[in-house]
């Protein structure tokens, strides 16, 4: 596939799935089987990969997430790659031992909202001054005049991946899309910097999928 995405809007491609239970670092493990499933994904290093309303199972049993009937593996990618990403439909997806399947897909439109939210943009530090004042410049690198407005810190048990949740308040349509699309920060394949619309801050202090 080329990798050019220039002149095509991004979708969401969100696919029903069935299996588990997972353990709560399985990101990695996810990221690798996608890649593998979608070779072409590598020369898209701007899509998104992450699992959605998983729920957590009860105190004690090692924090594993159930996949219910809301659960969903979600592609961010721009919509020339929708056709190609259908092959992921019946597949079966290794996740460190734990098979997830994968089924039917929806694809849905990416649309611009005064505000967006991140559940996890990775940090280099764990120093919230410093995460923000990087996050500040990068918006500024990028022309994006939105007010960054710091979550919860997050560091994610099994894996070395840390950072925080993050809102980004008062965008235009044109700079919504943009941040929409091009997300914030390192690790898209393993959810990070993917951001989603919502119409409340209160959203940034809410827990990760």
């Amino acid at each position: 596939m080329p990798g050019g995405t220039a002149g095509h809007a991004w979708l969401d491609l969100a696919f029903t799935i069935d299996g588990g239970p997972l353990p709560r670092d399985h990101r990695r493990a996810l990221a690798a089987a996608v890649d593998a499933a979608l070779p072409w994904l590598a020369d898209v290093p701007e899509a998104g990969i992450r699992l959605v309303h998983l729920v957590p199972q009860a105190a004690g049993d090692q924090g594993l997430w159930l996949v219910s009937g809301r659960s969903r593996l979600l592609l961010r990618v721009p919509g020339q790659h929708q056709a190609a990403a259908l092959s992921l439909q019946g597949r079966v997806l290794d996740l460190a031992g734990v098979p997830l399947r994968v089924g039917l897909q929806h694809a849905r439109e990416l649309r611009p909202w005064h505000t967006l939210h991140a559940h996890l943009v990775a940090a280099e530090v764990d120093d919230e001054a410093t995460f923000m004042h990087q996050v500040s410049d990068e918006l500024s690198a990028r022309e994006l005049p939105g007010r960054p407005i710091c979550g919860r810190r997050q560091h994610l048990a099994g894996d070395d991946l840390q950072g925080y949740s993050l809102m980004v308040d008062g965008l235009a349509p044109t700079d919504a899309m943009r941040l929409l699309e091009q997300g914030l920060g390192r690790h898209r394949r393993l959810g990070c910097g993917v951001f989603v619309a919502h119409k409340s801050t209160a959203a940034v202090g809410a827990a990760p999928w």
